[in-house]
């Protein structure tokens, strides 16, 4: 089967991207590392990407909050040069747990912590009562989150999902994956940059990391998490077709609070509309 073509990122897309939000390998024990992205200085903010993505996905938003706040964001375990988890089928403690390590290497003492999809999964095991990690998290944000179908309930869909995903896997690889899958991500509307993006993103995936991350999806559930001791926000793109703002509004209702939708946005809304998000972000962190 022929690779799929890739959207075009162009040499200086790429070398903004290095330049504004480099890369680097932090050392968390045990001869585990994590990548992660940064930029900016002041009070920070910890960014978790979903299942289908990695940290360089969140360089518009760390753009726009630079003059304000340091924004790390991580490749999950399994995801860049991140290493994975040892358990084949890890549950969200085992990446707050991760996170935690994670945190202390950076001397990361307090943060407004976010979530995205699957990242908001794990965000949710870190900022619920009795996590270690608590003190460390002044705000919690779930962007488009993703509840797992870890629900006895929901035992015959979580097959359904584990099968059709690793079934893609084995048919399309992770580039053809990237090519079929990432256009789901964003709404109609979305830049052919955005989408560009969202491909590359998706196209450096790691099939340890990704095969552990379905196991997350069907094996856990946010809802064991919640709701958060840690303050709150959830927010949804208007147009998700992947978390819709039906059951991100389920998720809001368990935490206690109202959802907000971001406009003109699809699944991915922190790429496609990174102002709203970066605003949100600022306010929590005035907040906290």
């Amino acid at each position: 089967m022929a690779e799929p073509t890739l959207p075009s990122l162009s040499a200086a897309d790429l070398q903004q991207l290095e330049t504004s939000f480099p890369a680097r390998r932090v050392a968390v024990g045990e001869g585990a590392q994590v990548s992660v992205r940064e930029s900016g200085q002041g009070p920070a903010v910890v960014c978790l990407h979903g299942i289908g993505s990695g940290a360089a996905s969140w360089q518009g938003v760390a753009r726009r909050l630079a003059p304000r706040a340091r924004l790390i964001a991580w490749d999950a375990p399994g995801y860049g040069e991140s290493t994975p988890l040892v358990p084949h089928a890890p549950w969200a403690v085992a990446y707050a747990d991760r996170l935690r390590a994670l945190l202390e290497a950076l001397s990361i003492e307090r943060c407004v912590l976010v979530g995205h999809s699957l990242g908001a999964l794990m965000a949710g095991a870190a900022a619920c009562k009795g996590s270690l990690l608590l003190p460390r998290i002044a705000r919690l944000v779930l962007i488009s989150p993703a509840r797992g179908y870890g629900a006895p309930a929901r035992a015959e869909e979580a097959a359904r999902v584990r099968s059709g995903r690793l079934e893609a896997l084995a048919q399309l690889g992770i580039a053809g994956m990237a090519a079929q899958r990432s256009g789901r991500l964003l709404s109609d509307a979305a830049s052919p940059l955005d989408r560009a993006w969202v491909q590359w993103n998706m196209a450096r995936l790691n099939e340890k990391g990704y095969r552990q991350a379905v196991e997350l999806l069907c094996g856990d559930d946010l809802f064991n998490y919640l709701p958060p001791v840690t303050p709150v926000r959830v927010l949804c793109g208007e147009h998700d077709v992947v978390t819709t703002p039906a059951a991100c509004a389920a998720v809001a209702q368990a935490c206690g609070v109202p959802l907000e939708r971001v406009a003109a946005a699809g699944h991915a809304c922190y790429v496609e509309q990174p102002d709203p998000i970066a605003a949100a972000l600022s306010a929590e962190l005035d907040a906290a």
